[in-house]
């Protein structure tokens, strides 16, 4: 065993909260989030081969969240060094206006960051993990290790949760419906297998709903597409909970990449996922 923590550590409210089970829909509501960026979302459009290999994008994102999460410091940082440069290489093209859309940009950056870390946040906590508002700000705060990590000043990161809400009743004005987020919208709501792997195909359909579902109102409001209703809502992400808690812990974190579980090698028994206290 060693002593390497990496980013975060055992004592932190991230290393507790990216392991709960609900962290799968949380990951794609905050894709719907991302997508309400019209700059933002042109640039994935463009430049990411989301639509030709679904799952295996949304393996990377996960593999990327949990690396940086549960992985050594070196691990975290090469996870990171790849990702800038990606970001340092793609442009894309404005389609509103033509300008030149740098993937780089702090604007940018700071979106997503936002929207995932947010998104992350509120559907593991209304899954029924057990936060309170102080473990929440931690959490905020916290991540902004993983902010710098992409390229951003951590002082310009939100960290706690009254900046969240400022931050996001900035940007607000800025978000819409788009062309480009519609694509995100209609892809996050089909099958992420090949046609063959049917039960994984009827598995996901209720959970890209129920992920869109779990949207703030006001997202929700801004994509103007139905959803579940709140209550719905609620006992479909405690049920995936739930569900997901069902499975051993040592089978659970195995997916995807093994991190958790190498975490705990590495660090011993005390290091795995546990309830905050």
């Amino acid at each position: 065993m060693t002593s390497d923590e990496g980013l975060f550590g055992p004592r932190t409210v991230t290393w507790q909260l990216h392991a709960d089970p609900s962290m799968w829909v949380a990951g794609v509501c905050s894709l719907y989030l991302q997508a309400l960026h019209p700059q933002a979302v042109a640039a994935v459009v463009q430049n990411s081969r989301f639509r030709q290999d679904p799952f295996g994008r949304l393996m990377r994102t996960g593999d990327f969240v949990a690396t940086t999460t549960y992985g050594t410091g070196r691990e975290a940082e090469q996870a990171a060094t790849r990702v800038r440069r990606v970001h340092r290489t793609l442009t894309a093209t404005d389609p509103e206006t033509g300008a030149e859309i740098r993937l780089d940009e702090p604007e940018l950056l700071l979106w997503v960051h936002c929207a995932e870390v947010a998104s992350f946040a509120a559907v593991v906590r209304r899954a029924g993990f057990p936060l309170t508002d102080a473990q929440l700000d931690r959490y905020f705060d916290e991540q902004r290790r993983s902010a710098a990590l992409v390229g951003l000043d951590p002082a310009d990161v939100p960290g706690s949760r009254r900046d969240m809400a400022d931050y996001f009743h900035r940007m607000r004005p800025r978000l819409r419906r788009t062309p480009d987020s519609d694509v995100v919208y209609d892809f996050l709501h089909r099958p992420l297998a090949p046609w063959w792997a049917l039960p994984l195909n009827l598995g996901y359909l209720p959970v890209g709903h129920l992920a869109y579902s779990a949207l703030p109102a006001w997202a929700r409001r801004l994509h103007g597409r139905p959803a579940f209703s709140a209550p719905v809502t609620t006992a479909g992400l405690c049920g995936f909970r739930v569900a997901g808690l069902a499975v051993p812990g040592a089978v659970r974190w195995r997916f995807p990449g093994d991190h958790v579980q190498r975490a705990i090698t590495r660090l011993g028994p005390s290091a795995a996922p546990a309830p905050l206290s």
